[in-house]
């Protein structure tokens, strides 16, 4: 695989994963309304547990490939604390 196909396929990755996320957050929001079926709530509930296994899994390979990129030239991993940007500035 070339690494112009890989780069193409990154953005749709994360377009995948924020779509997923808002959609689980959908799926959240219905289910903690009292005025569901019995059915539609068990539909809604399979529904986010898929997203949330597909949303894990994206996580999980994230995670994989900055620890790739952190391992230094001894093979060892150095871990560093993530400090997200502050988004209220």
């Amino acid at each position: 695989m070339s690494s112009a196909t890989n780069k193409a396929a990154e953005p749709q990755r994360k377009g995948d994963f924020e779509r997923s996320l808002a959609r689980l957050e959908e799926v959240v929001k219905r289910l903690e309304s009292t005025d569901l079926a019995l059915d539609e709530a068990m539909k809604l509930f399979e529904e986010g547990v898929k997203l949330s296994r597909e949303c894990q899994k994206q996580l999980e390979e994230a995670e994989g490939r900055v620890e790739i990129l952190l391992k230094k030239a001894d093979g060892k991993i150095a871990a560093e604390p993530f400090e997200p940007e502050d988004e209220s500035s």
